[in-house]
């Protein structure tokens, strides 16, 4: 119990004297200190001043049986029990001998004390003097003692409350296990275990980021760190992603309901997916062309965009800063054409890539506007001429979609055609294994096989495309789907080929 005697308070008020008429009876002091005390409660109602108290009880004033309280403000009722208290013994011995009867002074003296501790009296002021803790303030209780020589504030609750408490440690840093963790088809499942066993984890936060740079994660990225949390299992899998860059870096954090523990040891995986965009020097000049989107125009689209792009960027010039492209060029990137000269002119409207195919297996998808009176989607090489169109020479393969007259879909290679029978989908993908001599056209999103070319290039290819009264939009960063993998691994390709295309 913590005991703070009354001497300690100090409460600024307004002075008033107070004193008990001389010669006066005890029942008349009795109705005195009432009236008094109900006129000092009246005035500690409306005074807004904070509370401060000297009391003081000279011995020389008891004797006379007069007090003297010196106030400031409205808290006079704290010298009110003083006095009474230093009153108390007194007046219920001075009573009891007048009246003979000991139980009738007590009564009389209980009742000015009950007079001068009513509610809000000294004791409902008294929490403005106490400093507390916030959440203890609805459950401290202040008391006075029985002789009313102290003030008492009882913690008993507050302990009890404080020994039932059960802390939680903080949990360890989880461990990435990279040999069961796997990047396949745009996904990244990641498997972390603890170093030692924890009940109490009710779960685990996940933060990756996208990085250009191997190794361990260094401290600052362009990228942000992205976060999910509420993971409950020791492994997670992130669907849907695009690897427009090379790696990403990983860590984990385990958390309990109290508190999260460190993070885990940081690592960077492989996101191994071939990343390029269409190169606009190389478009028909009908062609209008916004990184991987392109839209045919009656009108130029292409010089149209050339001239406004020396309107709005007088005073700037094409910087890596200013260019969507990636910071650091690929060896891979093809040079930009010559100025002055469309790449691709008369009837061929024609965009290439500007990332070339030397080795490895690739894999890109592309999705045209269904109205589009003709579009085509494939490969060829740089040599490809200026006015050749995809399909019609040896040096590209493609399938074709033509809307314009009557439907028709085909795959083309050295000016020959071969009519396919399945129906024609809006979105398709292309994989090309290079080193095997493959190119295979899927259903986008059914993984169907729709058609492949078996050939032995000769020389780097690049992604190609051409489209006419319409539009289309190709989607990089992808990496070879597994299903495409098996038919390859089953022979589908090869039994599909069609070997007078080659």
């Amino acid at each position: 119990m913590h005991k703070t005697s009354w001497q300690t308070f100090n409460i600024p008020f307004q002075s008033r004297r107070i004193m008990e008429p001389q010669g006066s009876s005890w029942p008349g002091t009795l109705r005195f200190l009432k009236k008094r005390s109900q006129v000092i409660f009246e005035g500690t109602a409306r005074s807004e001043a904070p509370i401060s108290l000297h009391p003081s009880c000279p011995p020389g004033v008891l004797e006379k049986r007069a007090w003297q309280a010196e106030f400031k403000g409205s808290g006079t009722t704290v010298g009110l029990m003083s006095g009474v208290r230093c009153l108390f013994p007194r007046c219920h011995a001075t009573h009891s001998q007048n009246t003979g009867s000991p139980a009738l002074g007590l009564e009389a003296s209980e009742e000015l004390l009950e007079t001068a501790n009513r509610p809000s009296g000294c004791l409902r002021l008294l929490p403005c003097s106490v400093t507390m803790a916030p959440a203890f303030r609805l459950s401290l209780k202040a008391k006075v003692s029985d002789n009313m020589s102290h003030l008492m504030v009882d913690f008993a609750q507050e302990r009890r409350m404080l020994q039932a408490l059960k802390f939680l440690p903080v949990p360890s840093a989880p461990v990435i296990d990279l040999a069961e963790s796997l990047v396949a088809d745009n996904c990244v499942t990641l498997v972390w275990r603890m170093p030692d066993e924890d009940s109490k984890i009710d779960h685990y936060v996940l933060e990756y980021r996208r990085t250009n740079f191997e190794g361990p994660p260094r401290l600052k990225e362009e990228q942000p760190w992205m976060v999910i949390e509420g993971i409950r299992q020791m492994e997670y899998t992130l669907t849907g992603l695009k690897f427009d860059m090379k790696y990403m870096n990983f860590r984990v954090r385990a958390c309990n309901k109290a508190v999260a523990g460190e993070f885990s040891e940081s690592v960077t995986l492989e996101t191994p997916a071939f990343m390029f965009r269409l190169d606009a020097s190389t478009s028909h000049q009908n062609l209008r062309v916004d990184d991987l989107s392109v839209e045919w125009d009656a009108m130029g689209g292409k010089v149209q965009d050339i001239k406004a792009r020396e309107k709005d960027g007088k005073g700037r010039t094409a910087s890596p800063v200013n260019s969507p492209a990636r910071g650091v060029p690929s060896p891979k990137r093809m040079p930009s054409g010559r100025g002055g000269r469309d790449r691709f002119t008369a009837e061929s409207y024609t965009v290439l890539g500007d990332t070339l195919i030397d080795g490895g297996e690739h894999y890109w998808e592309v999705r045209y506007e269904p109205d589009s009176k003709a579009f085509g989607v494939g490969v060829a090489y740089r040599s490809l001429g200026r006015f050749e169109q995809l399909g019609k020479t040896a040096a590209s393969w493609c399938l074709h979609v033509n809307n314009w007259l009557q439907v028709s879909f085909t795959a083309k290679h050295a000016n020959k055609a071969k009519v396919l029978e399945p129906p024609v989908p809006d979105c398709l993908g292309v994989h090309c294994d290079f080193h095997q001599g493959l190119l295979s056209f899927y259903n986008a999103r059914t993984r169907q096989l729709l058609h492949t070319f078996k050939a032995k290039f000769t020389q780097p290819l690049l992604p190609a495309f051409t489209v006419w009264c319409g539009s289309f939009q190709v989607t990089t960063g992808l990496q070879v789907p597994s299903s495409v993998r098996c038919l390859q691994k089953r022979g589908s390709a090869t039994s599909s080929s069609n070997t007078s295309l080659t």
